[in-house]
């Protein structure tokens, strides 16, 4: 300690040390010694979670067809050249006249889901539409937990008057409900992909900032982020390389179910009429074009194909996204356990 009064000199420490050191909470010790990161131990928990594992693949394998449905070609350059959707999904076919007016047909070899309204396959609009609401949802997430990690981290780190500011900004925000905002936004800007975008992400972040905001409140006292203080560190890196890391895991965890929810407003606004243009496949534009036939379909037969299967696949992607945030939010409150227990230490 300096002999100097009014100044602290604490020795012992190399502050230049500070820019390269690892995230001091991203290392914990198991009981047999072993030094590993936490995200390793939680992915450990996850693997063996065979519910969360399933929704996993599950996704997966709907982004992949989803992504390999039709070309894609970026500037006139094809990144993607694989079609798996053996029709374009908005190209009307030529089927049976005697076939429900020439416009429905059931679910056969040459179309496993049917046709809709406009003799279109179900099949091909089905694997297309997924490019539309799981895009939009990863865009939404991403976009809304970036925004509401930083804010919230700002307020909880700094507290005071920031603080108060933006607290009273979410407080504004909670005050109407998402889906409302969303469509006021869709009905006044109108629809299209990044209007949907827009409309679930201006106000999509407050529910992050508020969640980090809180872990953060306790993170920071903790003795890592005063030494990393002591040691000379600026706010910007102990909010990002020690603070946010050890606060981060409840958002993950809000993120992935938050994904679900993005496609379930999707699809919501979609069938209210207030989503992509008609026609588009989209799965919830789908249900809307194709309402009408819940009730009474042409000829008085009711062609069930042309619903079950857009909603089948918003009910199994949906789900399956929850198997996964179940699965991620038990393999960090297992990890929570260990260390309260003694099994591992931070």
């Amino acid at each position: 300690m300096s002999t100097e009064r009014g100044r602290i000199r604490i020795t012992g420490f190399d502050p230049e040390r500070v820019r390269e050191r690892e995230q001091l909470s991203d290392w914990v010790e198991e009981s047999g010694g072993e030094t590993t990161s936490r995200y390793k131990r939680a992915w450990r928990r996850f693997k063996r979670n065979r519910t969360a594992m399933l929704g996993l693949v599950v996704v997966s394998i709907m982004v992949v067809l989803s992504v390999l449905a039709r070309p894609i070609t970026l500037f006139g350059v094809p990144v993607q050249p694989i079609s798996l959707a053996p029709y374009d999904p908005g190209a009307q076919l030529a089927l049976d006249p005697d076939v429900m007016a020439g416009t429905y047909e059931p679910p056969s070899w040459d179309h496993p889901m049917g046709t809709d309204n406009n003799s279109r396959d179900l099949f091909s609009r089905v694997l297309y539409g997924g490019r539309y609401s799981i895009s939009i949802g990863f865009i939404v997430v991403g976009i809304t937990m970036t925004v509401g990690v930083v804010v919230g981290s700002i307020a909880g780190y700094y507290g005071g008057w920031i603080d108060e500011i933006i607290m009273r900004l979410l407080d504004v925000i909670f005050a109407f409900p998402g889906l409302v905002l969303a469509l006021v936004l869709v009905a006044m800007l109108g629809g299209n992909y990044w209007t949907m975008v827009a409309a679930f992400s201006i106000f999509g972040w407050a529910g992050y900032a508020r969640l980090i905001r809180g872990e953060i409140l306790s993170v920071k006292e903790e003795e890592y982020v005063m030494a990393a203080k002591a040691l000379g560190a600026r706010d910007r890196r102990v909010i990002f390389r020690h603070v946010v890391p050890n606060a981060i895991s409840p958002v993950i965890v809000q993120a992935t179910l938050a994904l679900g929810t993005v496609v379930i407003g999707v699809a919501a606004l979609g069938f209210l009429g207030l989503g992509l243009s008609p026609g588009t496949a989209e799965w919830g534009t789908m249900l809307d074009d194709m309402q009408g036939t819940l009730i009474q379909g042409p000829g008085g037969r009711i062609p069930w194909w042309a619903t079950i299967f857009p909603g089948a696949a918003i009910f199994i992607f949906v789900m399956s996204i929850n198997m996964i945030g179940d699965g991620i939010n038990d393999a960090f409150d297992a990890q929570a356990g260990d260390v309260q227990t003694g099994q591992g230490g931070g």
